[in-house]
């Protein structure tokens, strides 16, 4: 393996070798390609390699193997505390086989993410995309460039990990049904998110089962903000209970309503998605749990089988996800004549409830 120069007082692969009692050539692959050694010599090199203070020349190993030992993941929005579970799970799936991550944040832009994974190609060895927003010709294209794993994203003929939240969303709905709700809203999230797409056909499905009237409120961008100003159209609405495309919405609508003078659960009940926050918010809130650290792992994990050269071309892994029943959800209150005129808690101006309901 090609060296450059090491400072003075770098110990150089060299040095790891002799104190090691081994091949300069064993030393490498301990670092770049431990499957082909023995566990017990891996462990035996690195330790040494540690003790000695070694770092392994990431660039010259690069030149000389085609081998970065660097993966990528990109997300739609770092912010949302849905990610940094999943970047925690994979990177230390990443840091066990050796190998670092760079982090791309497209900002739920698509025209982000595709530079994104375009720049990433030439300076990794695979690329982790969850939640992606591009079309599928697009993610194609760059798979064709660089192996690709995708999170909450299923197109046939890339590894994908999938968090299937329908089972959750499924049971959330029999729950509301349960306790006497008639009339539920869903509070939407991204129109090109494949996870926004599969919890509102299974909220469809199951309040179609259930007998129920379903209202679907659209709040584009899953953020605290959009929540909030989500509040209105549910009040206007006349429903009793609400599901939220995740936590964060659901915090919104949470301090929103709190904003209304509107008691959760007493008047409306609340249900989130992911099981980020909501343990922390005020009433703990009722949620769809998700592995997203598990995810995360997968990925990665399936990504290294993929340069292992495994075939698993078209593997797809289903999490399931369960309702976890907190404080947010209670039995229907009775519809009178919800007040169109409301005052914040602070005195200031009123809120006017809107007439128009968003939907579908």
């Amino acid at each position: 393996m090609p060296e450059t120069e090491a400072p003075r007082g770098t110990p150089t692969i060299r040095e790891v070798a002799d104190a090691a009692g081994v091949s300069r050539a064993t030393v490498s692959r301990a670092f770049s390609r431990p499957e082909l050694l023995k566990p017990s010599t891996v462990e035996h090199v690195q330790a040494i390699a540690g003790r000695l203070g070694y770092t392994p020349n990431v660039a010259a190993r690069a030149l000389s193997t085609g081998r970065y030992a660097t993966l990528a993941l990109v997300v739609p929005d770092i912010a949302n505390p849905f990610f940094p579970p999943l970047v925690r799970g994979a990177q230390q799936a990443a840091d066990q086989a050796g190998y670092c991550v760079f982090l791309g944040d497209s900002d739920e832009s698509p025209a982000r993410e595709d530079v994104l994974l375009g720049r990433f190609a030439g300076q990794v060895e695979g690329i982790v995309s969850a939640s992606s927003r591009l079309a599928a010709q697009v993610v194609r294209r760059h798979a064709d460039r660089r192996p690709v794993v995708l999170v909450n994203r299923d197109i046939k003929g890339i590894p994908r990990v999938l968090i299937d939240t329908a089972s959750g969303i499924t049971a959330a709905v029999a729950h509301l049904a349960e306790l006497g709700h008639r009339r539920i809203a869903y509070v939407s999230g991204p129109q090109t998110s494949w996870s926004n797409q599969q919890r509102r056909r299974a909220i469809q499905r199951a309040s179609s089962a259930s007998g129920l009237e379903l209202v679907t409120v659209a709040a584009r961008r899953p953020t605290y903000d959009s929540g909030v100003a989500r509040v209105l159209d549910l009040l206007a609405s006349g429903v009793t209970g609400v599901v939220a495309f995740d936590d964060v919405v659901a915090q919104g609508i949470l301090a929103g309503l709190a904003t209304a003078g509107v008691s959760v659960p007493d008047q409306l009940s609340v249900i989130g998605c992911d099981d980020v926050v909501a343990a922390t918010t005020s009433p703990p809130l009722t949620t769809v749990s998700a592995r997203t650290d598990e995810a995360g792992r997968f990925a990665v994990e399936l990504l290294l089988r993929v340069l292992g050269s495994s075939d698993v071309r078209d593997a797809r892994y289903v999490l399931d996800t369960r309702l976890i029943v907190r404080a947010t959800t209670g039995p229907a209150a009775k519809i009178a004549s919800r007040s169109a005129n409301r005052t914040t808690s602070g005195g200031g101006r009123a809120m006017q409830a809107g007439r128009k309901i968003f939907g579908s």
